[in-house]
This record gives structure tokens, C-alpha cells and sequence, in this order.
């Protein structure tokens, strides 16, 4: 049929693999590309996104305008608080209460409930404005923010976390409910500032800034004092104590108590290891704080005998990455600062706005030598097994914290020369994104500021993203080798 023509259907690119639409405009075919970017890359999104957020925030803070004298701060003070507010640490370099102006203030309290929401959270925000949906590789993304084996290829029980139906409704519901809590605790702020003899609008506006660094867990303070004024204010410190608790808990326990309030619902796995670690290791923790400290006149001991369990209960939840101290951290005994730097470590919740390995890591790994010792051949708890994989996350999550924490205190113990008890207390500090210091990062040369600035970084987006990215490799091997065992113990 030498005159007939045959029409071949038009083949387009599918722009969730990254290709582009024919016939797109430029920004359709910008659109399509971030897209797909996103969904071939999830970890490496996040990091991009995360990291970009941070040097925007840092060049707005090297500006004249973000300088309360306006002369701009040194590019490292701009950069190191930037990554501060954005990892939701706390550390500063520079006095937080004078240095800013009102710009840069408000900089500064966008970037901290920015990182409070969760960098794969942000991400997976970030990915459904550009792409103006949201598919399924975004959805797991959102969901490894809450569980990291959400994107495991064999069998995970939906009642684990969220299930990835509700991940669309999290996402725009996660920033509304961090600011009603904010809001809430602002409420039972203002009172006591007003009483402090703050003018309304003062009141309302330092309040609001001590509630958002509360519960994204950050530890700035609006205040030249910091809450020195308030380091014996029950009122004062159970607020900001109970602002810290709730945003160490992850946005999947918060929502998992409020399903069990309204509708009875069951608590899943993770919320309970998550409270009954969270509970267990605030009162141990404040039990050693008072038995180490109350003999000392610089801290505990320099309070009266019915105040000190409250200061050593509100240092203890401030481990979990809270930041605040209303005692003076660097005049603390040497055991007390190792005890501390346990609980740094460990930090709070997954999908919280807390740092450290994560509750839930320790609870998994104490799960597993438990049932080693009893010669059991499976993870067992509360009725449910938890399966191996979980326990190589847990492994390599815990692995690459203490390497991340060897590294940057060897650096800087060269650097400074430094006590140990000192440069690893703030290292700790930075790892977990918990905030509290001895005072070193005042003192420290800019090579050493660089050094804490990446520790930050790497310890607010690296367990997560290495949690996510290493359950996304998770092949099935259908042959099983030799075996022979290792010598080990």
C-alpha cells in the first residue's frame, strides 16, 4: 500500500521519570524536571532542599538590615546561626537577644519553624507546590519522615505510623498544628512576662518566640537574661518543659494520642516505645542530675531544697534537644556533663523536632541484646516482632552518629585545645541539635565554628535521610551463602 500512511501515537515523556512534556512551557518543563529529581532521589532532595534553605537563611542574615547596629555579622556568625535555626539547634555564636534587629528576628523564627517541621517533611512540601501533586514516591518520602521502612519492598504494618492514604492530609496539617500548639503555649507565656513587667506588645512577642523555640525544640531566647529571671518560676518552666515534651514526641505520637482521645483508637508500636522511653529516660536522667549536683553551690546547690528536683527535671528534659538551661551548664561536675551527653545522644522521637539517634533507636537496640540474652530468634515486644531490617537501621543509624561525633571532637580538641569533658559536651550538643553549651562556641576560632556549623547539619539530616535512603536499597536475594561465624564479645 504504497499511498497509505500509518499514524503512530505521539510518545511523550513521562515527567514523573524526569522527562520533560513535549510541548511544555519553560517552567512545565522546570516543574517536571524538580519533579522527577524528587522522585528518582528522594534523600538527595531532601539534603538540596534542606541545604538550600540554610544558605538563603544565611545571606539574609549577612545583610545590614538583619543587624540590630546595622554592620553586617561576619559570614561565619551568618552562616553558623542560620544552620542553627534551620537543624532547630540552638547553638549561637553571637548574643541572640541584641545582635538581630526585628528583620532579623523574624528570619530567624521562619527558619526554625521551618526546620522544626522535618526536612524530608519540608521536602515532600516543597515537591507538591513545584509538581502540583503529590504521587506515590512522594508519599513514601513524607511517610519515611514518620517511619523510615515505610519504603521497605516486603510487608510493613500500616498501624506502624500514618498510613500513606493520611500522608497528604499530614502534610497540610503538620505546620497548622505546630502553630496552634505554639499559639497555646504563647497563651500561658504572656501572663507571666506581663507580670515580669514587659509592655503588652513585648509580652507577646517574646512569648510567642519562647514558644516556637520550645516546641521545634530550638533553645533561642528573645531575652538578654535568657530565663534566668524565671530559673525558679514553676509556672514558667513547666510551660517551656511541656512545649519541649510535646515537640520530642514526633508529629506520629501526637496524632496517635489525639486518634486515641477522640475515636479510642489503638496506639501504634512506635507511639508507645516512643512515651515509655521518652518518661523513662527524663527520670533517670533528672534522678542523676540531683544526686550529681546537689552538693554543688554553682548549680543545684545554690538552690533551695524544694527547688532543686524542679531545675533537675527541666535539665533533663532539655537533653531530649530542648536547649533552655536555667543553670549555668559549664560550671557543672564532669559526670554530670557525661550523663548529659547520654541523653543528648539519644535525643527524642523520630519525625519530632528533636535530634539525636532518636527513642525509638535506643528502645530497638536494648529490644534486641534483651533477646539475644534470652536466646530468642526474633526482636519481641509488646505482642508485635520487629523485624531485622529495623535492627540494621537502628545499627547504622547509632554507627554513624558516633563517627559524626568522633570526628568533629578530634577537630576541635586540635583546634582549641579544650578540656574533652567540654568539646564533647558541645559537640553533642550540636549532633543532637540540643543546644545547650559550656560556652565553647563563643570561644571557638571560625575553622572551629565551620566544623560544629557541618555537625549540625549532618546530625539534623543525616540519620534521617541515612535511615530513608538505606531502607530504599533493600533488595531481596533469592540465594543464601555459606555460613560460618566471627569471632565477636
Amino acid at each position: 500500500m504504497s499511498g497509505a500512511r500509518v499514524a503512530f501515537p505521539t510518545v511523550r515523556a513521562n515527567p514523573g521519570f524526569g522527562g520533560a512534556r513535549e510541548g511544555a512551557s519553560l517552567a512545565g518543563r522546570l516543574r517536571d524536571a524538580f519533579d522527577g529529581f524528587a522522585q528518582r532521589s528522594p534523600a538527595r532532595f531532601a539534603i538540596l532542599v534542606f541545604t538550600g534553605l540554610i544558605l538563603i537563611l544565611a545571606a539574609i542574615l549577612a545583610t545590614p538590615w538583619a543587624s540590630s547596629s546595622r554592620n553586617p555579622v561576619p559570614f561565619v556568625d551568618a552562616l553558623f546561626t542560620a544552620v542553627s535555626a534551620i537543624c532547630v539547634t540552638g547553638l549561637t555564636t553571637v548574643d541572640m537577644a541584641t545582635q538581630w534587629s526585628v528583620f532579623g528576628n523574624v528570619a530567624i523564627l521562619v527558619g526554625l519553624q521551618v526546620g522544626g517541621i522535618g526536612v524530608l517533611t519540608m521536602a515532600s512540601i516543597l515537591g507538591l507546590i513545584v509538581s502540583r501533586r503529590l504521587g506515590l514516591k512522594q508519599r513514601l518520602i513524607a511517610a519515611s519522615d514518620t517511619n523510615p521502612s515505610r519504603v521497605h519492598g516486603g510487608p510493613v504494618s500500616e498501624s506502624q505510623a500514618i498510613r500513606l492514604g493520611d500522608i497528604g492530609s499530614l502534610l497540610a496539617t503538620v505546620a497548622l498544628s505546630a502553630l496552634i500548639i505554639e499559639l497555646f503555649l504563647t497563651a500561658l507565656i504572656v501572663p507571666r512576662l506581663l507580670l515580669a513587667g514587659l509592655d503588652p506588645w513585648a509580652a507577646i512577642w517574646k512569648g510567642f518566640y519562647f514558644a516556637a523555640s520550645a516546641f521545634t525544640n530550638t533553645g533561642f531566647v528573645p531575652t538578654v537574661e535568657g530565663v534566668e529571671p524565671f530559673a525558679t518560676d514553676p509556672w514558667f518552666l513547666s510551660v517551656i518543659g511541656a512545649g519541649v515534651f510535646l515537640g520530642s514526641l514526633g508529629f506520629p505520637v501526637i496524632f496517635g494520642l489525639l486518634r486515641l482521645v477522640k475515636i479510642r483508637a489503638r496506639l501504634s508500636l512506635h507511639s508507645k516505645l516512643t512515651l515509655f522511653t521518652t518518661i523513662a529516660l527524663a527520670i533517670l536522667g533528672a534522678i542523676a542530675i540531683l544526686v550529681l549536683e546537689w552538693s554543688n553551690p554553682a548549680t543545684l546547690g545554690g538552690q533551695d531544697a524544694i527547688a532543686r528536683p524542679m531545675t533537675a527535671g527541666f535539665m533533663s528534659l532539655m537533653t531530649r534537644s530542648g536547649g533552655f538551661a536555667n543553670v549555668d551548664v559549664d560550671q557543672m561536675n564532669g559526670s554530670t556533663l557525661l550523663v548529659m551527653d547520654m541523653l543528648m545522644f539519644v535525643g527524642g522521637g523520630s519525625a519530632s523536632t528533636a535530634g539525636g539517634i532518636k527513642v525509638t533507636t535506643l528502645a530497638v537496640l536494648f529490644l534486641a541484646a534483651f533477646a539475644e540474652a534470652k536466646g530468642y530468634s526474633d526482636v519481641q515486644v509488646m505482642e508485635r516482632r520487629i523485624p531485622v531490617d529495623v535492627l540494621r537501621l537502628s545499627v547504622s543509624v547509632v554507627l554513624w552518629g558516633a563517627t559524626i561525633v568522633a570526628t568533629a571532637s578530634i577537630a576541635i580538641l586540635h583546634i582549641t585545645g579544650e578540656p574533652l569533658d567540654r568539646v564533647l559536651f558541645d559537640v553533642i550538643s550540636a549532633f543532637a541539635t540540643c543546644g545547650l553549651s559550656t560556652g565553647l562556641t563563643t570561644e571557638l576560632p571560625d575553622s572551629g565554628k565551620y566544623i560544629l556549623a557541618a555537625t549540625m547539619w549532618a546530625g539534623r539530616v543525616g540519620t534521617v535521610t541515612l535511615a530513608a535512603s538505606l531502607a530504599a536499597r533493600q533488595r531481596r536475594q533469592l540465594f543464601m551463602r555459606a555460613e560460618e561465624r566471627p569471632i565477636v564479645g
